[in-house]
């Protein structure tokens, strides 16, 4: 069962934050996530999965930014939400989708539990203008059946930036992060 905008309303404060809420992107059955003013980009021309991957970070100015096709950016929500005993998920909207403006590849399933700002996976069909703070996907809430544990894991749980893949933690545990200061370049614009 998916829960209403009303339902949604009614459990803010409890099973529901979003941080921050205006009343105006309440939905009849989601909730608008806008999005912040900044991206990531992989480095790498070949990602490898069992090590961290460099990412350069650039800034959306007010004026837009052009995405270019066959480039992954990771974004993020400006809104942090928290989720308890209810499942998460997010998905673009139509009028983003309309653009060939993808907001997630593949992971828009979000964990009981999950506290945190949600990371973006955008894919452009074609070149298309973002703006910071733009009303980009939205959040909707499934009711849970049966015993579960909230989400926990170290990896991306209470996030306070955009999450680059850290799946490289659970196949090579010996692997090291880069220094946070090494890893984060500012860009003006993607080569």
């Amino acid at each position: 069962m998916i829960l209403s905008g009303e339902e949604i309303r009614q459990r803010l404060g409890g099973q529901i934050v979003i941080d921050p809420f205006e009343e105006s992107r309440l939905n009849p059955n989601s909730y608008n996530l806008t999005l912040h003013d900044e991206l990531l980009v992989y480095e790498e021309v070949v990602l490898d999965m069992r090590e961290p991957n460099r990412v350069r970070r650039i800034r959306i100015p007010d004026s837009g930014l052009v995405l270019k096709p066959q480039q992954l950016y990771l974004g993020r929500t400006v809104e942090r939400t928290e989720t308890h005993d209810l499942v998460p998920m997010i998905e673009g909207r139509s009028s983003i989708g309309r653009l060939g403006l993808f907001v997630h590849v593949t992971a828009g399933f979000g964990d009981v539990g999950f506290c945190g700002y949600w990371t973006l996976e955008i894919f452009a069909v074609q070149p298309v203008k973002i703006y910071p703070g733009v009303p980009i996907c939205q959040i909707f809430y499934h009711e849970l059946a049966g015993d579960f544990q909230e989400y926990a894991s170290a990896k991306y749980q209470h996030n306070r930036d955009i999450q680059p893949s850290l799946l490289y933690q659970e196949l090579n545990p010996e692997a090291v992060a880069p220094d946070p200061q090494l890893k984060l370049r500012f860009g003006a614009d993607i080569p």
